[in-house]
């Protein structure tokens, strides 16, 4: 019984720890992510945008948009070069779809057309390039510039005027530009490479622009933001499915322990099972015996567990802050996990998913031993009675 309550408590406490998680990951991550994309489906550029914008801004599920560009780079500071996404934006508009402007760090997006050819960093990327407000950066886009000596890549000194930062893995590879550099860098003119939407809630957005891609010229897509980022949030379930089915392991250990408990009571119990039988109970009434025997107590143990684990998923914050005090140390250092404590959401239906996975694998646990009390013998039992 104490095995069933450590792995069922155990295990509610870990799923609502990774729900945590994943809802720190969704809510940090989505809070630079627009609702949705229209962007031409041949991943060109769209020259006629204020157009399709008035088109779209009609919509009764459009509250915002914003034009943008966006492409991989290759950007180098003093320290190293590193790898990276550079968006151009239109900073007054992209303050309605995303959440950008509230996550500077330093200076601000309006900047970014106070002095062209600027670029806001994320914080990690920044520190890797070994560079800061004031510096300058090297960025190479994905473009070609021909000249009498040979054909080169687009090259452009830029300087950083802010940081921003999310405590996500934004921080480490996003960069920032105005939508008039964005165009002069990636040689479009006076084109976007698409629109950013949004809606009146992030949940509902694929249901709201799905039914937004009906009245779309041709040639244009829809994205949603479970498109764009629904990689991640689905490898974030699969690692919470994965850990729920390990610590399982815990509850079918526990399981396991019934199944010899039980055997060890029919050994015992050999004579009064007999004496049982002849006078009159059926096979079926001893098997109904051992079997409630070994589900009262796995549900007592299974209800103690469930409820530490609740009250544990509940507390996790003061149980690591407690911890940390006693041990002297910094569980989780800010600046590496990008968390100061273990956050906690506690699910229902994972706890009801809990309770019946561990009450199915008990009752699976005492079948064996009850059938083996029910295919006693009384007379090959009492005969040496």
């Amino acid at each position: 019984m104490l095995g069933m309550v450590l792995g069922v408590a155990s295990l509610v406490t870990v799923l609502a720890i990774m729900n945590g998680f994943a809802g720190e990951l969704r809510g940090r991550i989505l809070s630079l992510v627009p609702h949705g994309y229209v962007e031409p489906a041949d991943g060109g550029l769209l020259a006629d945008w204020p157009q399709l914008a008035s088109l779209l801004q009609a919509q009764p599920q459009v509250l915002a948009l914003a034009p943008y560009i966006t492409d991989k780079i290759i950007i180098a500071g003093p320290a190293q070069l590193r790898g990276a996404v550079l968006t151009a934006i239109d900073p007054p508009r992209e303050a309605s779809v995303s959440g950008v402007g509230e996550a500077m760090i330093h200076g601000s997006l309006a900047g970014l057309e106070a002095e062209p050819f600027s670029v806001v960093l994320g914080a990690s990327l920044a520190r890797v390039l070994g560079v800061g407000p004031g510096d300058t950066v090297e960025v190479t886009v994905p473009r070609l510039t021909v000249t009498p000596l040979g054909t080169f890549p687009r090259s452009k000194r830029l300087r950083v005027s802010g940081l921003f930062q999310v405590n996500a893995q934004p921080d480490s590879y996003q960069a920032y530009v105005s939508l008039h550099t964005g165009q002069r860098l990636f040689a479009a003119g006076s084109s976007v490479g698409g629109l950013q939407i949004r809606t009146a809630d992030l949940m509902s957005a694929p249901r709201e622009l799905g039914a937004l891609a009906s009245v779309l010229p041709p040639g244009l897509v829809v994205r949603d933001w479970s498109q764009t980022q629904g990689s991640l949030f689905r490898a974030v379930k699969m690692e919470k499915i994965m850990v729920g089915l390990l610590l399982l392991s815990v509850v079918a250990v526990a399981a396991f322990n019934i199944v010899s408990t039980l055997v060890m009571s029919v050994a015992e119990k050999r004579g009064d099972i007999a004496v049982l039988r002849t006078m009159g109970a059926r096979a079926g009434g001893i098997m109904g015996i051992f079997v409630a025997h070994g589900l009262g107590l796995a549900a007592a143990g299974i209800g103690c567990g469930a409820l530490l684990g609740v009250l544990l998923a509940g507390n996790i914050a003061a149980v690591t802050a407690r911890l940390e005090d006693w041990l002297g140390v910094k569980l989780f250092d800010p600046a590496v996990y990008f968390i100061s404590e273990l956050p906690a959401q506690l699910l229902w239906q994972d706890v009801l998913w809990v309770v019946a996975a561990a009450l199915v694998l008990s009752l699976a646990a005492t079948l064996y031993p009850a059938w083996r009390a029910a295919r006693i013998a009384p007379a090959e039992v009492l005969r040496y009675e």
